[in-house]
């Protein structure tokens, strides 16, 4: 028993040693002095700051099931302890992205550069009475932004006020603009300095860009798109930041309907606004339409210009049509007369492509075609692409994978192909990359580059026609694999995670630029615009080219060549025939 009441006061010795943690502060513990009006302190600018907090409100505000200290965690204790200085409350620590877009803001900027005069949270949204800006009583509030924001600019929410939008939304409309509307919400921004196209795309079109909101209130339809389409709106998306934006002409802050005598684009005033950046300018050139969209037959007869130009311009649709069309059709027939031309060329005696390799070419090429116009027609639907394919995305998605089975079931067989005949098993005993083609890739630029250079000697496939044959199979490999992931996603999401499927389709779609560009840079070259061919290199039709070329580009290939004699020896000379014997298409 004494060993137990000497343990008992040890414990209660130690536990009076011990520092105690202080009880947590309630809400009643602050306002106990915080509700008195007559509360306050001096700054160490010797400012009188009131440290009064309306219960009342406070209780109605979106804090009110905060406690005091989740705002001012720096206090611990009450009353305070003497010269203690409340820290200012960091709202990061629950709004960190609205604190993150105020920092880039206009007014996060002055104040990081010194300038503690520029607005903080509690400016805009006021302290203890914060309200959701959808609630009548808040300072941000649609209706009472111009009071927040003309605390500290003045001038300009007196220009608001008597502009065109001020005036709507004293009205009561409820689409008319506000501060935020055009500056955004807490990454305020300077619009003085933003791009034209910036102005006009990402600002004043938020509303004159809509049709329900130009219907509404009657006003025209196509201000942004004219806008866009003039000299002014093409200098600005080719990157000019001189060039006039809707502000230049319209003003900032206090726009005005071009009925007021005091607008910038009222007639009155409409050569000194152009004479801002055009000095030279008289009444004849500012009173030109800005907004001019000739695809509109103006009907007005004080409006002959815009007359003049819907004529000018349906006299000149059809004369491109008809003359570019005509000129399309006159070449068609040269380039066909020149194709007849070269394959009746009777030196075409060398076989390059048997029938079975050319109708597996045919259908690769078929596919690959309709696989890259359906798919890049997805991709950019406001594309000239699209319009090959029709606006229907039904039909675009059945010819996209109708083009996939063809490509695969093609895959497929030339896998077999390879396989199970000689011809196929030649085929890629000959496309086997070998040292050689590594020497010949140096010696082949030696000889372009350098004109005495010798140049190298070919077998049946030089390294150009290996490496696009191995891109072929890899690219239809990859696409393949892919193209069924994206495909068959419902079935797939059951066995991986949904990234994968992403993954899929930025594989799938990078491939395809680099396959599309491979062949129009690379294969087209080869096949058409070579000067030894041009304008085709027709062995894709009937499987011959002539015996010079191909001495010339595969010399080593000795075996094509005898073939190529013999079958000369007994090639009919009749004149304008093709080797086969049959006259040409």
């Amino acid at each position: 028993m004494r060993y137990f009441n000497t343990f008992v006061m040890l414990t209660g010795l130690l536990a009076a040693l011990l520092p105690r943690s202080a009880p947590a502060l309630d809400n009643s513990d602050c306002f106990t002095c915080h509700e008195d009006k007559k509360l306050t302190k001096k700054s160490a600018d010797g400012k009188v700051i009131a440290l009064f907090v309306d219960v009342k409100k406070y209780g109605t505000s979106v804090h009110a099931t905060n406690t005091c200290t989740t705002c001012h965690s720096d206090i611990t204790e009450v009353p305070h302890p003497d010269k203690f200085a409340a820290k200012p409350v960091n709202c990061a620590s629950c709004h960190e992205k609205a604190v993150s877009s105020y920092t880039a803001s206009i007014h996060g900027r002055s104040r990081h550069a010194g300038n503690m005069s520029a607005a903080t949270c509690a400016d805009c949204h006021s302290t203890h009475d914060i309200q959701s800006p959808r609630t009548a009583a808040s300072p941000l509030h649609r209706e009472n932004q111009g009071a927040v924001c003309g605390k500290c600019h003045q001038e300009i929410m007196v220009e608001v006020r008597n502009s065109i939008h001020g005036k709507a939304m004293a009205h009561g409309a409820p689409d008319a603009p506000t501060c935020t509307d055009c500056h955004a919400d807490h990454q305020i921004s300077g619009l003085k300095a933003v791009s034209p196209l910036e102005a006009a795309k990402e600002v004043c079109s938020q509303c004159h860009a809509s049709e329900r909101f130009n219907a509404r209130y009657n006003l025209p339809r196509d201000r942004v798109t004219t806008f866009l389409s003039s000299y002014h709106g093409m200098a600005s998306k080719f990157g000019s930041s001189r060039s006039a934006n809707c502000a230049s002409c319209h003003g900032f802050h206090n726009v005005l309907p071009s009925s007021d005598p005091r607008s910038s684009v009222n007639k009155a005033n409409m050569v000194k606004t152009c004479q801002k950046c055009h000095p030279a300018a008289n009444e004849n050139f500012s009173f030109g339409k800005i907004h001019l969209d000739e695809t509109i037959k103006t009907t007005s007869a004080a409006d002959i210009g815009s007359q003049i130009s819907w004529w000018i311009r349906q006299v000149y649709l059809l004369l491109i049509w008809g003359v570019i069309c005509g000129m399309v059709f006159h070449n068609v027939l040269v380039l066909r007369r020149k194709l007849i031309a070269n394959w009746r060329k009777k030196d075409r005696t060398v076989m390059r492509m048997t029938r079975s390799q050319r109708i597996q070419h045919v259908l690769l090429v078929s596919s690959f075609i309709a696989l890259a116009v359906t798919g890049f027609a997805l991709k950019y639907p406001e594309s000239w692409v699209r319009f090959l394919v029709g606006s229907s995305e039904d039909v675009r998605r059945f010819g996209h994978r109708a083009a996939a089975v063809v490509m695969l079931a093609l895959a497929i067989y030339h896998t077999f192909y390879i396989i199970r005949t000689k011809e196929g098993r030649t085929l890629v005993k000959d496309f086997c990359p070998r040292w050689k083609d590594v020497l010949d890739v140096i010696g082949n630029l030696r000889y372009l580059l350098f004109p005495r250079a010798p140049k190298p000697a070919f077998a049946k496939f030089g390294y150009a026609e290996k490496a696009e044959y191995w891109a072929v199979v890899w690219g239809t490999g990859i696409m393949g694999l892919t193209g069924l992931v994206i495909w068959f996603k419902m079935y797939i999401t059951e066995w991986v995670p949904r990234w994968v499927i992403d993954v899929a389709i930025t594989i799938h779609y990078y491939e395809a630029i680099l396959a599309v560009l491979a062949i129009i840079v690379w294969h087209f070259y080869h096949v058409m615009f070579d000067p030894d061919v041009y304008p085709m290199n027709m062995a894709w039709w009937d499987g011959r080219v002539s015996e010079h070329l191909y001495r010339e580009e595969h010399e080593l290939d000795t075996e094509s060549l005898a073939e190529s004699g013999a079958h000369a020896s007994h090639e009919p000379a009749t004149e304008g025939k093709s080797p086969s014997g049959k006259r040409g298409a």
